[in-house]
């Protein structure tokens, strides 16, 4: 596809900008080849004909995706504007400081302290691959340690940028993290001594300038030394071009070297007396820049930090003292006056108080070093001259060997470092560290790799070469090599050399070039820009000498003369003093390169890897980003320029599953039915991009030239659009008859009142009041008629059933009569018979009426009122009918869960059935009992054994604690807990103590319990690594503790035993002292115990919680970089959440055959949720892209699976779920909106387990995934952190991991009595006698 085809409508590109640099603008109309205007709108809505070359249109920009990537080789479009917008956006909006470019490290100094460089952080990137965790000066520190362990080579960490821009500060990052992953047990204090040597050079090495409170005044190459183990053992310091003239001179702003200030600060204690100090402001050497002090730097502190690190090093007090004595020795002689004695000569008065001061320090002669300071001594080959010196040249020889002085004190500081940091064993390999300014050009190597693993065809592209710039400085009859030969010559002066180089290179070198109104400079185009240098004190900085007469007074002091080194049988001072003589025959240019030389051989004999370090703005500002300072930095560093090579080659990079799951849009069904991921890949790149050029196919990755993601991310995002136009017409269609029909039924109801409105008149109120009172009276006859009916009815049956009744009476009364004159009963007897026989003609005279009522209502009601009637009658049955149901129902329910709890039981008792005969057969088949029958008896009869020596012979000497290690090394786990008791071992062993108790035997008693805590320890010392075998033992100890304080015969232990078991209570010994050993060895399992659960699964916690995607259609997968590490499509090996589920499953139910108390049970798995959370939102902090609303269901989609498989266990009262809820909240925070002040308020309020720093590091890392999803805002953020300003939390971000909650052990009796343990006859245990 044509580059001029992407500006379309809806893209943006880059224009130029005066104040930002670049500034960003929407195409508004489709750009046609041959325009000559490009619309577009700026992002303040500006509208704008920009002017274009159609030869070199204005650099599109980037999809929303892709920015703030990790790495800048990841950007579709490679150019300024887009690293720069990439740059700004992580380090403004994301608060991120660090960015890959490649293989390079871009670090942002932030101006701020931030907690992003603590153990917890070290320990999350020690072992990660490059690439998986955000960009971190660890990861390139990690990246350097994993290769010289696994290549066996030599690395360098090359650290480059200007000053100010964090050198320094990523040097003592670096070499900590060194320190901290490799730390050994037998060299405890190595990795000490090393990071305390920073604190010292940068003492006397670092200073304020004007764009740096700490600036690193010298180069310096750190050699960090590993022995096989790659442990470090040792640090050698290299240091480069110290900046000797700070010592005399510093610009406005500036200060001298730190410790000058330290001393000053410091002058007062009765230690630094006799120094004869004062404030900075009365020195010349300290005060000439004008600020003595830096804001927030306490130099009194630093002076006390100072002195700790030497004595770290094992520098001693009388050392630091000399080395104290000489820095004073130097603030004084640069207030020694020196007046003018006429114009040739120069003197120093002998009354001068600094001068005293000076020799005094340093023991020297005073009237030597005053006429000297005044004078030099010029040696011919026939004589000796003494030539007075003006008052200039006096100053400038003073100053001379306050540096020299200074220089050389350095040094002799670096040296004793190097010492110090020298222990004993073979250095192995090493991992250099050099912090210079300098560019970096070495991406094709590793470029050259990657291709070459993944099967793609390379060619070499050119690339700006620096060599002709270096050739001119330092080649034959160069710049460099003229200065020298100009020094050699006794009138040399800087005009004679500045001739020479024009004659020799201009219009001769197209590099050089002589300025056009200057006679006094000469100009060298460098990679960054052109560079003016004025020729004025070249010469006098070269030769860099000291006359001779003043070095032979210095060598006549004794201040050094205590630090004798055996081997050279002289003070190393004295020693660097003799050559000084050797040094002033070099120029400063000869040493210098010849350093360089030996570095340049080292570096180039190691790997490296670069950091560049960038200025953000040079008010050192937080985060405050100067775009125009930043661009200048780029352009000079190489970072485009090694953004520009990679533009050229494939900078964008796919992998199979990730093309796939991002662009399965763009596929046709037919497509999407082939099985294979990577052919579906194939074929719709070949449909989607023409040109095959512009891709290409590797073994995991799919590599784009610059452009075509974005191109399909065009494509995407019209698809995408397209969809949204169809769902949008639906819907908007759905909504508009939705309406219409609402609006329908409202209009029908307002016609229906106003129609009801207009008929309400007079005559249609009297027409309805007539028809009232006609149905009024209408109704009163219906009802007459009723009842008159009724009554007719009534009386007609009376009637009948009186005429009835008399008659069957009177035929009854007759015999009945006859038999009460005979038998003489009374007349009360009739009556009840009467009764008695009147009550069945009473229920049919009832029935009668009720038939007779019925069918009157029928006949004369009208057939609404008979409705009427039924319908009520059918209501009621109704309602008593369901009432029935709704009891019978519920009888049903009860049956159905008696019947499922009944089936339920019948199962579990199939199953245990089930897996006892499975138990059996197999242990049948493999002959396991009987070995197992075997382990145990040979316990016991040791116990036996043991016993039986001791009641017998009472000698305990004879008894070896080996045989005591047979005891535990004989009992397996799974030989023991089948079919026995739980904790079986632990109430053998306390029968024994029992027994011993019963005989009143101490000496048998200790000593079975001195060997019995020796077996364990030994046993778990042995098996520290076995799960199963450390919760055998965890177990049994607590159930051997648990007896011993059953039995104790104490009442608080008592309360819940038989009268039997306190009956079995010890007698004669207290064994208190025993149950708190037994307690610290159960804790101490418990903690090994846990180690190696948390050993066991904290490399599947990352995989499985993190980066596996179980739910569908959420996934979010973004192109990557050079840093991102390969992966193919059938990873068989990745962690998933249900490998985190089984392993948890696994510990429970070896916690559980073992007989693991319930409590200690829950207390170990709360631990490892807590390590689960921990580990999970440590990594989420670390991984900007892994911050998306997405992966938040994922992470709450996992922690439901465990919240689950806590209540499949059945245990939610273990608080395991608690330790969740940070990152519970941090899921939560991902997909909740972030937009209105209510939303910052609810996030507030709901995110009570996360700190300030955790809640803001979530919302800055926060990646919109798709084009729907909106940034968090930084004046979103700045509204949250307001809000949490009264929180009162610790600062940290990160969780600890190796937090440890304290265990507690519940005292839980055991149920079992002892005189009823069954103990197999096999074992021969007879001799545990019941008592």
């Amino acid at each position: 596809m044509a580059l001029a085809e992407l500006y379309t409508q809806y893209n943006r590109v880059w224009i130029p900008d005066n104040e930002e640099v670049w500034q960003s603008a929407e195409i508004t109309k489709n750009y046609k080849a041959g325009d000559s205007f490009l619309h577009v709108q700026l992002e303040d809505g500006t509208e704008l004909s920009y002017p274009v070359d159609p030869a070199a249109l204005p650099p599109l920009r980037n999809p929303d995706i892709l920015v703030g990537e990790n790495d800048l080789t990841a950007l579709s479009y490679l150019h300024e504007p887009a690293v720069l917008h990439n740059l700004k956006i992580r380090f403004v909006e994301s608060k991120l400081i660090y960015t890959y470019s490649g293989i390079i490290l871009v670090a942002i100094n932030p101006y701020k302290q931030l907690p992003i460089y603590g153990d917890a952080i070290i320990h999350a990137y020690s072992g990660q691959n490059m690439g998986d965790m955000d960009p971190h000066i660890f990861a390139v520190a990690e990246e350097a340690y994993k290769q010289m362990a696994r290549n066996n080579k030599n690395q360098s960490i090359i650290v480059s940028g200007e000053s100010g821009a964090g050198k320094t500060v990523s040097a003592r990052y670096t070499m900590r993290y060194f320190a901290t992953v490799s730390k050994s047990s037998s060299n405890a204090d190595v990795e000490d001594k090393v990071l305390a040597s920073n604190p010292i050079t940068e003492a006397v090495g670092n200073a304020k300038t004007t764009r740096n409170d700490n600036s690193s005044r010298f180069g310096k190459y750190t050699e960090i030394s590993f022995d096989q183990s790659y442990q470090i053992i040792g640090a050698n310091m290299r240091t480069y071009l110290l900046e000797k003239s700070r010592v005399v001179f510093q610009s406005e702003n500036e200060r001298n070297y730190h410790i000058f200030y330290q001393l000053c600060a410091s002058a007062m204690q009765p230690e630094y007396e006799h120094l004869k100090l004062g404030s900075a402001e009365e020195f010349n050497y300290t005060r000439m820049g004008g600020s003595t002090v830096i804001e927030g730097v306490d130099d009194r502190a630093n002076m006390v930090e100072t002195q700790k690190t030497f004595s770290l090093l094992g520098l001693k007090k009388d050392f630091q003292m000399d080395v104290f004595k000489m820095l004073a020795a130097i603030l004084h002689l640069g207030n020694v006056e020196i007046a003018a004695v006429g114009d040739e000569r120069s003197s120093i008065s002998m009354e001068d108080k600094h001068l005293s001061i000076f020799c005094e320090l340093l023991d020297l002669n005073c009237d030597k070093m005053a006429r000297w300071l005044c004078h030099r001594k010029i040696v011919t080959t026939s004589e000796t001259v003494v030539k007075p010196m003006t008052r200039a040249q006096a100053v400038n020889a003073r100053d001379a060997l306050a540096k020299k002085i200074y220089s050389h004190l350095f040094d002799f500081i670096v040296e004793r470092i190097n010492q110090a940091l020298q222990f004993p064993g073979k250095q192995h390999t090493f991992i250099g560290a050099l912090f210079c300014v300098g560019n970096e050009f070495h991406v094709f190597k590793l470029e050259q790799e990657e291709y070459m693993k993944e099967d793609i065809p390379w060619t070499l592209i050119d690339f700006y070469d620096n060599q002709p710039v270096i050739d001119l400085i330092e080649a034959k009859m160069g710049i460099l090599e003229l200065l020298d030969e100009e020094c050699l010559l006794p009138h040399g002066k800087d005009e004679n050399w500045l001739q020479k180089l024009y004659n020799n290179f201009v219009n001769k070198n197209a590099l050089f070039e002589k300025p056009r109104m200057s006679n006094t400079s000469f100009i060298i185009q460098h990679f960054a820009d052109k560079v003016e240098y004025k020729c004025e004190g070249f010469l006098e900085k070269n030769r860099d000498t000291v006359h001779e007469v003043l070095i032979e007074i210095l060598k006549e002091s004794k201040v050094c003369d205590k630090h004798v080194q055996p081997k050279l049988n002289r003070s190393r001072f004295d020693f660097l003093l003799k050559c000084f003589i050797s040094k002033t025959l070099m120029s400063y240019i000869f040493q210098f390169r010849n350093s360089l030389s030996l570095l340049m051989v080292t570096l180039n004999a190691t790997t490296p890897h670069y950091v560049r370090c960038i200025k953000p703005n040079d008010e050192k500002l937080p985060f405050e980003f100067d775009s125009k300072r930043v661009a200048q930095q780029l352009r000079a560093c190489g970072v485009l320029e090694t953004i520009r090579i990679s533009a050229q080659s494939y900078p964008s990079r796919w992998t199979y599953i990730e093309f796939f799951s991002r662009y399965s849009i763009l596929m046709a069904q037919q497509e999407l039915s082939i099985n294979d991921k990577k052919q579906i890949c194939k074929i719709v790149l070949q449909r989607l991009i023409q040109d095959p050029n512009q891709y290409q196919f590797g073994r995991t990755k799919i590599f784009f030239r610059a452009g075509q993601v974005a191109y399909l991310e065009k494509l995407r995002s019209d698809r995408l659009r397209q969809a949204c136009t169809l769902l949008q017409r639906r819907v908007r269609g759905w909504l508009q008859r939705r309406r219409f029909l609402a609006l329908r039924r409202a209009a029908l109801t307002v016609q229906q009142y106003y129609r009801g409105q207009q008929a309400i008149t007079a005559r249609n109120l009297k027409e309805t009041w007539a028809a009232i009172v006609i149905q009024k009276y209408c109704r009163g006859y219906l009802v007459r008629r009723l009842c008159q009916l009724i009554h007719v009815a009534a009386v007609t049956i009376q009637a009948y059933t009186r005429g009835f009744l008399a008659r069957k009476k009177y035929r009854k009364v007759q015999p009945i009569k006859h038999l009460i004159s005979v038998t003489g009963n009374n007349s009360c007897s009739v009556k009840n018979m009467n009764t008695i026989a009147i009550i069945p003609i009473l229920y049919l005279f009832r029935v009668w009426f009720l038939y007779l009522l019925s069918f009157c209502i029928c006949h004369v009601l009208s057939p609404f009122c008979f409705n009427r009637v039924l319908e009520s009658h059918f209501q009621s049955q109704k309602e008593i009918y369901e009432k029935e149901i709704e009891g019978l129902n519920f009888k049903v329910e009860h049956l159905s869960q008696d019947i499922n709890h009944l089936q339920k039981l019948f199962r579990e008792e199939n199953d245990i059935n089930d897996g006892i005969r499975l138990e059996v057969s197999r242990l049948t088949s493999e002959n396991l009992v009987r070995s197992r029958c075997r382990s145990t008896t040979q316990m016991c009869l040791w116990l036996s054994k043991y016993c039986e020596h001791v009641f017998e012979t009472s000698r305990l000497k004879q008894i070896g604690p080996c045989k005591m290690t047979l005891l535990h090394a004989d009992l397996k786990p799974r030989g023991v807990v089948v079919n026995m008791i739980p904790g079986l071992p632990a109430h053998i062993l306390f029968m024994c103590v029992r027994y011993a108790d019963y005989l009143n035997d101490a000496d048998m008693l200790k000593s079975f319990m001195n060997v019995t805590i020796d077996g364990i320890k030994q046993v778990v010392k042995e098996h520290s690594e076995d799960f199963e075998m450390l919760s055998f033992w965890l177990s049994n100890t607590y159930y051997f503790l648990n007896c011993l304080k059953q039995y104790s015969g104490e009442e608080e232990f008592m309360k819940h035993n038989t009268p039997r078991q306190n009956k079995n209570c010890l007698k004669h010994f207290d064994l208190s002292e025993y149950r708190q050993i037994l307690s610290d060895l159960a804790i101490q399992i418990y903690h090994q115990f846990i180690i190696v659960m948390e050993n066991n699964i904290q490399h599947m916690i990352v995989p499985g919680m993190l980066e596996y995607e179980s739910l569908q259609g959420i996934s979010g997968l973004k192109p990557t970089g050079f840093r991102k590490r390969s992966s193919s499509i059938d990873d068989t090996d990745t962690y998933t959440m249900t490998s985190i589920l089984q392993q948890l499953s696994y510990f429970y139910s070896t916690m559980c055959q073992n007989g693991l108390d319930s409590e200690l049970l829950k207390q170990a798995v709360k631990q490892l949720f807590f390590l689960i959370g921990a580990v999970t939102l440590n990594s989420l902090f670390l991984r900007k892209d892994m911050c998306s609303c997405r992966k938040g269901m994922q992470i709450r989609c996992n922690i439901s699976y465990m919240e689950e498989w806590l209540k499949d266990k059945n245990l939610q009262s273990s608080n395991a779920k608690e330790t969740l809820e940070p990152l519970s909240q941090a899921a939560w925070l991902l997909q909740v909106k972030k937009i209105t002040d209510d939303d910052a308020k609810e996030i507030c309020e709901h995110c009570t387990s996360l700190s300030t720093v955790q809640i803001v590091k979530i919302l800055n890392s926060y990646t919109p995934i798709d084009d729907f999803e909106k940034r968090v805002t930084p004046s979103f953020v700045r509204k949250v952190q307001a809000m949490l300003n009264n929180r009162e939390d610790v600062p940290q971000l990160m969780l600890d991991t190796k937090h440890l909650f304290q265990v507690t052990f519940p005292f839980t009796p055991s149920p079992h009595a002892l005189e009823l343990i069954q103990v197999p006859s096999s074992f021969k245990l007879g001799f545990l006698t019941r008592v």
